[in-house]
């Protein structure tokens, strides 16, 4: 497994990427609940209702109070995001314990200043240009004007859900209802690139089959989004696997804690090497 590789796969977990609209519109065009079904491309009917319930659902993610997890292949991420305090927390695994090289990330943002804590392991970190600048033990100060729009260590408090559940229910194709809070259907990933949750190398691999991918999605009690699970098919480049992302705590999350001065460096340049 290459540096390269591994700085993909972060994207592709969406875990480092909060560039992602978590709104409160309910999207562009979408049929309010007591509009009659519209129709896909195939022609297979949308129900209006399960679809506004979706869009609904993501609307408590705009105002940035929650916990969440998002698992992938090799890759978990979960944390919390305090949009009232302007802060956030992360923690990123990247890579299996049999894996030549693996990634472990504690990112903190608390405006205006962010801070990560790498951990580089596996046979083949030693490699790594700067390692022994890099896995210090200690949280790195980073410049905000380098990680301005990053995917990989920014964070945007204009677009606060990593995993961007927004955009992927706006790009809903087909809907049902399953349960009393259960949906399943299927997504254009083609139309939510900017979805944290969808590498968009993995787009471009799917090819056609990006436009029909099959989702499930959970609602709690109040409507809000719990848990999104998309099953990504396997291409002739790659095996199909599963992205789940949950939500938890709405309104109790809490303000992230600043690393102490003594445990804090800046960030070296093979740092931001490292992500580019």
């Amino acid at each position: 497994m290459t540096v390269r590789r591994l700085s993909a796969g972060l994207v592709a977990a969406a875990l480092l990427t909060p560039g992602v609209a978590a709104c409160a519109k309910t999207g562009d065009g979408a049929a309010g609940p007591t509009a009659t079904p519209s129709a896909t491309a195939t022609g297979t009917p949308v129900d209006s209702d399960a679809r506004q319930a979706l869009l609904d659902s993501t609307r408590e993610l705009g105002n940035g109070n929650f916990r969440f997890r998002m698992s992938g292949v090799g890759s978990i991420a979960e944390g919390q995001v305090h949009q009232p305090s302007q802060s956030a927390e992360l923690r990123v695994s990247l890579g299996e314990p049999t894996d030549d090289l693996a990634m472990t990330l504690d990112l903190v943002h608390a405006m205006p200043d962010s801070w990560v804590k790498l951990d580089l392991s596996g046979a083949a970190a030693s490699s790594v240009p700067g390692r022994d600048r890099l896995n210090l033990g200690k949280y790195q100060h980073l410049d905000q004007r380098r990680i301005q729009g990053d995917r990989n260590l920014g964070f945007d408090f204009d677009r606060v859900d990593p995993a961007g559940s927004e955009v992927l229910t706006r790009a809903v194709t087909e809907v049902r209802r399953t349960g009393d809070a259960t949906y399943a259907g299927t997504i254009d990933v083609s139309k939510a690139a900017d979805a944290g949750s969808i590498d968009p190398g993995l787009i471009t691999t799917l090819g056609a089959q990006a436009n029909s991918v099959p989702f499930t999605a959970t609602l709690d009690g109040e409507g809000r989004l719990t848990e999104l699970v998309l099953q990504i098919p396997g291409t002739g480049e790659t095996a199909p696997q599963e992205i789940r992302v949950t939500y938890r705590d709405y309104g109790n999350a809490t303000a992230a804690q600043k690393p102490p001065a003594d445990q804090v460096v800046e960030a070296p340049p093979e740092l931001y090497n490292l992500f580019d």
